[in-house]
Parts: structure tokens; C-alpha cells; sequence
């Protein structure tokens, strides 16, 4: 009796163990089940006046889950403006208007929770009212979305950040050369790029109309990163074991010395890599031999900023290393006929080539942009025309 009793609960065990096993399963497989995305959508200046702007963006929430319904129960807008002069007198009104294909938006503006069907999408439309006495400085707007997923994975608060330009510079003024010797740089003023710009547009833009034959275009790692969406508010990391522990070794002035910072490259090269490459990292500096832990965890952990480590409003936000870089330069060069490079230079001196196209040499661009001509502060100026000299024989 007792054994059959014995029996029974080591299967009632074993059962349970393996219904366990499998919900684990099942969970690790379909990942997090509120799977919403919203992307950047489409903007435009509808009123584009001295006085005023009406900034209207046409957004789009994508349900990417197989089978879950996610419900929407609050979505809100809110504005930063970025100026290169005083705010004061400057007035800003956001409304969030959802567009759905089954119901009606309502008359007091009031978000009405909604239901986005696996697989399916619906659209908001954003507005923010900018009105002031003189708004010829304003540089960009800084939208935020705020919204709310609600489903199998709980309730989960969000934010989606666009960052809208309301300037742009003259791409008819003649930047100003330096000679390096081996050629002449002019670094070129942009407006703040973001996800809503591409790096082929910037450089017909502001680029071609003052290129020659044989000029160059270098093109900065972290504004590429931007532009291609590459960038995640410390709100929405959440630093798990590896990254609180890790992170501590590093030097302060580290992008990976923040469990934020480091957690970013966990979720991109996974915890096992980051570990082994510290573990390898620490016995091999013991030795004499520093920057093993960077070779081994992946270019990402070379290219990461964290908070602090671009301009606004983007020191607000860790960035990546840009994606494919070298299928950038390519398609510049086939579209512009520049030859183009992707680089990571900064005022040590320092210069890191990313990626280039096939017609350049690495010694001449890193001896070229080793005097950071594109700056490291608040110049404006990701883009660097570069201009061979003649080279005396």
C-alpha cells in the first residue's frame, strides 16, 4: 500500500515537473506575448507659419503576436522642443487621434481603450499645435508617445520617441575647409538627424550640391545608428543579474560601467557571451594583455553610448553601433557616386573605419579624420566632405 502510494506521488511528481517544463518551454518560445509595436510613422509640418506650426504625425500600432489580442487602454502625446534660443513665450499642445477602421474617434478627445487582433494594426494620428511670437530657432520637436499594452504578458507601460526636425540648414552655405595634409575636410552642418531621416537623403542633401570627382563622404557611426532606430531609453532596459554585477569592473568613464549600459550588449550578444568574455577578459589583463573582454564580446561593446554620450536629445538615450554598416556605404556610393566610409572618430586622436567602400584605403581616411573634424560636442556636423590633395611625388 505504502509503496503504491510512494508510486503514485513520484508520477503525480513527475507530471507536474513535466507540465512545468513545458509551460517554460512554451513561454521561452513565444517570448513576450504583448509583442506591440509602433512605429515612427510619417511626419509633416501642416501649418508652417511665423507664428505658428502644426506638426501632424501618422503613426501605426502593429500587433506582431500570433494569436494574442492586445488592448490599448490609454495612449497620450507629449512634446519637448529643442531651440536654439529661449522657449519663453512658446506655447505647445499635443492630441492623440486614433484612426481606427471599426470605430469613431470621440468628439472630447477622450482614448477609448481598443482592441489590436493578432496580426492586426490600427493608426493614430498625432498633432502638436506650436505657437510663439518667433519660432525661427526651434531646432526639433521631441515626441513621446505614451501608451499602455495590455494582455497575456500583463500591463505594460510604454514609450515610443520621435524626434522631428523644424530646421534645416542652408545646404548652399560653403562649410569651411581644413587642410590635413593629405587632404582638405569640410565637416557639414545638419539638422539633428534621427529615425525619420536616411543616410542616403542626408547626403544628397547636404553633401552633393558642393562635391567634387573624387571626393569623400564619412559619415558618423552614431548618427547612422540614429537614423536606423538604434537607440533605447534607460526606462525600458531592465538590467538583470550579468549587467548589475559586470558592469561594476568597468571604468567610470565606460558606456558599459551602468547596469543599463551593460545590459544593452546582454540583450544583444546574449549573458553567456558576456560572462565568458569577461571571465577571458579578466585572466588575460592579469597577464598584461588589456582589451581581450572587448574583443570577444562583439564590435556592439566597442560602439555603445550610454546616457550622456551624444547631443540632445539623444543623451537622454544608450545608442547602439549602427547595423550593416557596409551596405550603407555601398548604397551611398551607388546612388551619389561618392565614395563613402562610416567611421568612429573622437579627440583622442582616435579613428575607427566601420566600414568603407571598396576604392578607399583605411591609412588615408584614419590619417584624413584623426583630427576629429566632425567634433565631439554640440557642432552639428556628422557629415565630413573629404577632398584629396595632390600628393607630391
Amino acid at each position: 500500500m505504502i509503496e503504491s502510494l510512494a508510486t503514485g506521488i513520484a508520477a503525480a511528481g513527475s507530471l507536474l515537473a513535466l507540465g512545468g517544463l513545458g509551460l517554460e518551454l512554451n513561454y521561452r518560445r513565444t517570448g513576450s506575448p504583448n509583442k506591440l509595436e509602433l512605429t515612427a510613422g510619417e511626419w509633416h509640418l501642416a501649418i508652417n507659419e511665423p507664428n505658428r506650426y502644426l506638426l501632424v504625425g501618422e503613426m501605426e500600432f502593429r500587433n506582431l503576436t500570433q494569436r494574442f489580442e492586445i488592448m490599448l487602454p490609454d495612449v497620450r502625446a507629449q512634446v519637448k522642443l529643442l531651440s536654439d534660443g529661449s522657449l519663453d513665450g512658446v506655447t505647445s499642445q499635443t492630441k492623440v487621434i486614433p484612426c481606427h477602421t471599426d470605430a469613431k474617434a470621440r468628439s472630447d478627445d477622450y482614448w477609448f481603450g481598443y482592441i489590436v487582433k493578432a496580426q492586426q494594426n490600427t493608426k493614430i494620428k498625432v498633432s502638436v499645435d506650436i505657437q510663439g511670437q518667433d519660432l525661427n530657432k526651434l531646432q526639433s520637436a521631441w515626441v513621446q508617445i505614451h501608451f499602455v499594452s495590455y494582455g497575456p504578458g500583463g500591463r505594460i507601460p510604454r514609450v515610443r520617441n520621435v524626434v522631428v526636425p523644424l530646421q534645416f540648414p542652408n545646404s548652399d552655405t560653403v562649410p569651411t575647409a581644413r587642410n590635413v595634409g593629405v587632404a582638405e575636410v569640410f565637416p557639414i552642418r545638419t539638422h539633428i538627424l534621427a529615425e525619420l531621416d536616411n543616410p542616403v537623403e542626408i547626403v544628397k542633401r547636404y553633401v552633393l550640391p558642393r562635391a567634387e570627382k573624387g571626393d569623400i563622404v564619412a559619415l558618423a557611426e552614431t548618427p547612422l545608428a540614429l537614423m536606423q532606430g538604434r537607440y533605447r531609453h534607460p526606462s525600458e532596459v531592465k538590467p538583470g543579474w550579468v549587467a548589475k554585477r559586470v558592469c561594476l569592473f568597468f571604468l567610470p568613464m565606460s558606456s558599459l560601467a551602468t547596469a543599463c549600459g551593460m545590459q544593452t550588449l546582454v540583450d544583444v550578444v546574449g549573458p553567456w557571451r558576456v560572462v565568458a568574455a569577461f571571465a577571458i577578459g579578466a585572466v588575460a589583463k592579469i597577464f598584461g594583455k588589456p582589451g581581450v573582454f572587448y574583443q570577444l564580446a562583439g564590435e556592439q561593446a566597442r560602439l555603445i553610448d550610454d546616457v550622456t554620450g551624444t547631443l540632445p536629445p539623444f543623451d537622454q538615450f544608450i545608442v547602439l553601433g549602427p547595423d550593416n554598416p557596409q551596405q550603407v556605404v555601398e548604397q551611398i556610393q551607388r546612388e551619389t557616386g561618392l565614395a563613402a566610409a562610416i567611421v568612429d572618430a573622437n579627440d583622442l586622436k582616435a579613428v575607427k573605419i566601420l566600414a568603407a567602400t571598396s576604392d578607399l584605403s583605411i591609412a588615408f581616411l584614419e590619417q584624413a579624420l584623426r583630427s576629429n573634424p566632425a567634433g565631439n560636442a554640440d557642432e552639428r556636423t556628422p557629415v565630413v566632405l573629404i577632398r584629396p590633395l595632390p600628393q607630391k611625388s
